[in-house]
């Protein structure tokens, strides 16, 4: 068998091992320790360059930037079953209420909210199905539209730091986990700005979709209802500027800030008297469960990745992507292409360990900003959690929303959504400097497209190539 065709081989093998159904993390190691066994019969390579392996695997148990995951997602569950959620749906929505549409602004906000203080997208759609969606079905809410609203704002938890997706990013890509915190802030609340437009759209042109609360549902006014709605919020954004306020004034790093994240969160819970043994046992579960999955994972993508190298898989990936027509504007646009197909059948976890290893090194012989690249992939990797049919964000409201939504209308509902998420890649595809100081340059502003190159405006000056 010729050399050449090793690597397109092994990674259709993985294309199958994946269409059949087998673990992600498992599929992954199997085909690396499969293709590696064949190489070196074959004799491409010997048996002691797959001694790299061990010092790769310890390599991924010591870093500590990967800690961040669990404290993390530690601190959303703590925070999520502590009524957090409960108590800022309930005040804003009666702050809202009056206004047309007010129950899925109050959701949209309490999605950001939600996703700055957890991170987990899963916490987020469960607890807003959970206590959102009965109330605005009650209120006569368009099916579709409440649904939609309640996944995609649980999904804003993919882009908003301390996102788990940026986390995983960064190491990926071999970037700060800070530098993608502070790049991704501001794309993120644009793409919050967005779902707001879309519920004052939707209230304007079909009013009966996004009914106001009527009278009898606003128990509080005036004083009482402000007075209320701060004290939902203050816990809350103490706890964000405690985590993100410190990791953006380099007080603290991801993984510390994680920490004590982890730390207030058990606090607040301790000092509204629901800290119990049982909340701290199913807390701990779901996070051992998950950080498990992320480094079985991890581990089986440093099984494939060594051994595609060694085929020259890196340079196969690199030769079909580099010669692209269009230059760096040509590669972004079929990667981003190419990310929206994956998300319909791939989760966020596979698409960064399995795509993004490969996609990494092209962009940066292309001089594109890793940062920005990170930040784009992102945006576009929530919306694995909102296709239809797979999306896991549309499962998990699925799992909680009364029998009268039918599947279909979940579905449906996510639509807009998914559009509008494509609307802010293209934002960020056409004005980098949303990403602040890492798209184009240190200054942000690299819109001139020198020399007539239009993909000039995602690459790094001369100075700061890696």
């Amino acid at each position: 068998m010729s050399f050449e065709l090793m690597a397109p081989l092994m990674f259709a093998g993985l294309v199958v091992f994946l269409l059949l159904g087998y673990p992600v993390a498992f599929s992954l190691a199997a085909n690396g320790l499969l293709f590696g066994l064949l190489g070196m019969r074959m004799g491409y390579f010997g048996f002691e360059q797959l001694q790299a392996l061990p010092d790769r695997v310890f390599g991924i148990m010591s870093n500590s930037t990967l800690l961040a995951i669990p404290f993390f997602t530690f601190m959303g569950l703590i925070l999520e079953r502590s009524g957090m959620a409960e108590e800022l749906l309930d005040s804003l929505g009666q702050l809202f209420g009056a206004v047309r549409g007010g129950l899925a602004y109050s959701v949209v906000l309490v999605g950001a909210l939600l996703a700055a203080t957890t991170g987990v997208v899963a916490a987020s759609v469960i607890a807003m199905g959970l206590i959102s969606l009965p109330i605005m079905l009650r209120f006569g809410y368009d099916k579709r539209f409440a649904t939609g609203v309640i996944a995609a704002s649980g999904t804003l938890a993919q882009i908003i730091p301390p996102s788990l997706v940026l986390i995983i990013l960064a190491d990926q890509l071999g970037v700060g986990v800070g530098d993608m915190y502070r790049g991704a802030l501001t794309p993120a609340l644009v793409l919050t700005g967005l779902y707001l437009g879309f519920v004052l759209l939707v209230s304007l042109v079909k009013p009966a979709a996004a009914p106001a609360m009527p009278p009898q549902a606003r128990v509080l006014r005036g004083g009482a209802l402000w007075r209320q709605a701060l004290a939902s919020m203050g816990p809350p954004l103490a706890l964000v500027f405690l985590v993100l306020g410190t990791i953006f004034l380099g007080i603290a790093t991801p993984t510390e800030g994680g920490a004590m994240g982890a730390a207030g969160a058990l606090v607040l819970a301790l000092a509204k008297k629901r800290l119990s043994r049982d909340l701290l046992r199913q807390a701990m579960a779901s996070t051992t469960r998950l950080t498990s999955f992320v480094i079985f994972i991890l581990i089986g993508s440093t099984v494939f990745s060594l051994v595609f190298r060694l085929m020259d898989g890196d340079l196969w990936v690199e030769g079909l992507l580099a010669a692209l027509p269009g230059g760096a504007l040509g590669f972004l646009i079929v990667v981003n292409v190419l990310v929206f197909l994956l998300a319909f059948f791939l989760d966020f976890f596979e698409i960064a360990f399995i795509i993004v290893p490969l996609l990494a090194p092209v962009a940066q012989k292309l001089g594109i900003d890793l940062v920005w690249f990170g930040v784009l992939l992102g945006i576009n990797m929530q919306t694995s959690f909102m296709h239809p049919p797979f999306g896991f964000a549309l499962f998990y409201l699925r799992s909680v929303a009364p029998r009268s939504v039918r599947t279909a209308d979940i579905y449906w509902g996510a639509i807009p959504f998914v559009a509008i998420q494509v609307l802010m890649v293209g934002l960020v595809l056409s004005f980098p400097q949303l990403v602040g100081a890492h798209a184009g340059g240190q200054d942000g502003n690299a819109l001139e497209f020198p020399s007539g190159d239009p993909g000039a405006a995602y690459l790094l000056p001369p100075d700061n190539k890696p």
